[in-house]
């Protein structure tokens, strides 16, 4: 009887995998079963060859060899994972093999993982596609009832071999072409150097940015009534003319307020959209402070380890019909703990998808991240899982909820022959906002008109006034990008663009700016991994070695215009409108180009942040940076590639300002340092922390029997929570 082999991407998948399709025997590097062989790559096993493999003179850089245009890519096996892939190919090759079933993750580079494997394997076997979005045991089950044919997928291979080998011909070139004519450590690429770009004009947006002061008049009547001046013709609140601010004030002194509209209207406000990628992880760093990668990172463990959300790389906040009538079964999983109140109301009535998170036209690859069916352990979670699981669940409830209905009131009154507005808002039913504890951050902005409660007014009455007063307030620059705020930017960066026209703005609009879900998290960790961009608090700026590199790289290569053009053609590929081998073969003169444009440059480089500090290991001097997590020395000479640890930045808390302490020194000698001034030695720092941990145990117990408690979620160990009462009670 003939076998199927089943490609995963992961071990942790192949053996849910394994476990589903009964394949029980365990053998090194795969499951076997009657009917299927399990086996995983361990992320990519098969990579594009580097350039010496090509020709051995390019094992030294040399500005004279560029570019480098291979005329067929070739593939190799990545030596650390070498075995695995030997273990994959003789379960492909096996005679009782018959047909292929790739599992790997279910976007683009997924498809890549896969099939490169298969090509060097040199395999040519029947392949049909396993594309789910959870990887629960039910899931799992589905997906194999509807295996796809693996040829409905080659043109979206076709699209990611392009991708892949347009920034190697790209990036491989401009880097090494940089590189070797400043000798400098400078990289490049079709991402990370318009998202530098953006950086970069931003700061200058700051830095030319000029106050304009802003006045307006405000009304006091009875019951802190506040009337708001609006002007007649444009219906603003505020005007930059503070001389004809200051007469209209003069002409509305000592006048009561005639109300001559009061306009009531029913409104209704759907729950915030599902969670994509970006926004999680927006939300993540916005809340919490956690970086996109960890996000991702978070996310991975939760869909991958816990199966308790769906596929986590996706770029779609909504869900299509089909997952409508799988819902009350996610309502059903996540009634646990805190969420088990909220699931209830749900539950209580049919569950039934609208058009605020249900699009068939606005889902491709996978639907937005919701829960699954699988019922979380959530004691099992630690606190950044049950973080980003807690926005997941909330916003997927929030979803199912009723609208928030509210009267929206705005009442306009004239004083003297000027006009005066006030809004304000009568809550009719809560809806999904009783999910959340908190008031949280509305996609639509804040409105200008301060909201308050109004008193029953008709249209006719007069309002005794108290006084009016002159405000005024001052516009504000741009605030500087953090992590959450840059990943806006990529995904959206039309308003950096000036010079394109309004038809490739459009383009980028649609193409999902720059990069994808999957990849924007790694681009920001690649720019402060090559220290072209650095963290002061919360906020990025760029440091002198990226403002120099914006300087010396190509013009076309910083715009966005250039990865909006890139992911369109890619689109088209994968759609099979476009031939791989044409895009590639343009990418290679544009490439040329770019080699040529830095190789006749006649721009400098020089290190501004150079120390008298030599390399131990080659003797130059090295140059002091500022990296994620703490400052470094790193060599200048970029064969070399020395790096030294001055601090760290750690998790540890000032005890007077309570921002995260610097770890410098070595040895016994280390301290701490606060930016407020604090100093306090590491052997200081834990021998008070081991007095203040006594302390709190006992506290920490109570709190943990609290948790269990509350936590519905699992059988608890009784005899357990008995010994630890016992532990409280001492």
């Amino acid at each position: 009887m003939s076998k199927v082999v089943v490609l995963a991407e992961k071990p942790s998948v192949g053996r849910d995998l394994a476990r589903v399709l009964h394949c029980n025997r365990k053998e090194n590097g795969y499951f076997e079963g009657d009917r299927h062989i399990v086996t995983w790559a361990l992320g990519h096993l098969v990579t594009l060859a580097d350039p010496e493999i090509y020709d051995e003179k390019y094992k030294t850089w040399k500005l004279e060899d560029l570019p480098m245009l291979p005329p067929q890519l070739k593939l190799v096996i990545i030596k650390q994972t070498g075995k695995q892939f030997h273990t994959v190919k003789a379960q492909l090759a096996r005679k009782d093999v018959s047909e292929i079933v790739i599992a790997t993750d279910a976007g683009r580079e997924g498809e890549l993982v896969a099939r490169w494997i298969i090509e060097k394997a040199n395999v040519n076997k029947p392949i049909k596609r396993l594309w789910i979005s959870s990887v629960t045991d039910k899931a799992i089950k589905e997906g194999f009832s509807k295996l796809r044919p693996g040829k409905e997928y080659e043109n979206l291979y076709a699209s990611a071999v392009a991708r892949a080998e347009v920034d190697w011909l790209v990036g491989i070139n401009a880097t090494r072409a940089l590189t070797c004519k400043y000798n400098a450590q400078l990289s490049c690429g079709r991402v990370q150097t318009p998202t530098l770009a953006i950086i970069a004009a931003r700061e200058e947006e700051i830095k030319t940015f000029k106050p304009r002061e802003f006045y307006g008049i405000t009304a006091n009547g009875a019951n802190n009534l506040k009337l708001m001046w609006q002007d007649k013709k444009t219906k603003n609140t505020r005007t930059f003319d503070k001389e004809s601010c200051e007469k209209l004030l003069a002409t509305v002194k000592n006048k009561n307020a005639e109300v001559i509209e009061v306009d009531k209207a029913y409104k209704k406000k759907f729950s915030p959209s599902l969670y994509d990628l970006t926004e999680l992880q927006r939300d993540g760093n916005r809340l919490f402070g956690y970086s996109p990668k960890e996000t991702t990172s978070i996310m991975q463990r939760l869909y991958e380890n816990y199966k308790v959300l769906t596929y986590p790389r996706t770029d779609s906040r909504y869900i299509s019909t089909d997952i409508v009538d799988t819902l009350k079964d996610r309502v059903k999983a996540c009634a646990v703990g805190p969420y088990s109140k909220m699931a209830a109301a749900i539950l209580r009535k049919p569950i039934k998808g609208n058009s605020s998170f249900v699009d068939n036209s606005k889902v491709s690859d996978h639907h937005a991240i919701i829960p699954t069916e699988q019922m979380p352990m959530l004691s099992s979670m630690n606190d950044m899982e049950r973080k980003i699981y807690d926005l997941v669940v909330k916003r997927f409830l929030a979803a199912l909820y009723p609208p928030f209905e509210y009267e929206q009131i705005t009442l306009k009154a004239q004083i003297g022959s000027e006009f005066f507005v006030a809004t304000g808002k009568t809550i009719l039913a809560q809806g999904w906002k009783e999910v959340y504890e908190h008031a949280i951050e509305e996609e639509d902005g804040k409105e200008d008109m301060v909201e308050q409660l109004l008193p029953s007014i008709q249209k006719g009455d007069v309002l005794p006034i108290s006084s009016v007063v002159l405000t005024k307030g001052e516009t504000k620059p741009p605030a500087p990008f953090n992590e959450g705020t840059l990943l806006s930017a990529m995904e959206n960066p039309v308003r950096y663009m000036s010079n394109e026209s309004e038809a490739l703005k459009k383009t980028i609009g649609e193409t999902g700016g720059l990069g994808t879900v999957a990849t924007r998290a790694d681009v920001i960790e690649k720019l402060f991994n090559s220290f072209l961009i650095e963290k002061n608090g919360k906020n990025i700026f760029i440091t002198a070695k990226g403002k120099q590199l914006l300087s010396l790289v190509p013009e076309e290569l910083k715009s966005p215009a250039l990865t909006a053009q890139w992911e369109q053609k890619l689109g088209y590929i994968s759609k099979g409108s476009l031939n791989k081998n044409l895009f590639i073969n343009d990418m290679k003169k544009y490439a040329q180009a770019v080699v040529t444009d830095i190789k006749n440059s006649q721009d400098k480089f020089r290190h501004d942040n150079l120390t008298r500090t030599k390399c131990p290991e080659c003797g130059k001097f090295m140059l002091e940076v500022n990296g994620k997590k703490g400052k470094m020395l790193v060599c200048q000479d970029r064969e070399c590639g020395h790096r030294k640890n001055l601090s760290i930045l750690t998790n540890a808390r000032c005890s007077t300002c309570h921002k995260k302490l610097e770890l410098r020194g070595e040895g016994e000698g280390q301290i701490f340092v606060c930016s407020c001034g604090y100093r306090e030695k590491l052997s200081a720092f834990n021998e008070r922390k081991k007095k203040e941990s006594t302390k709190s145990s006992k506290g920490e117990v109570a709190k943990f029997l609290r948790e269990q408690k509350q936590a519905d979620d699992g059988p608890f160990n009784s005899a357990m929570a008995e010994a630890l009462s016992k532990l409280q009670l001492k």
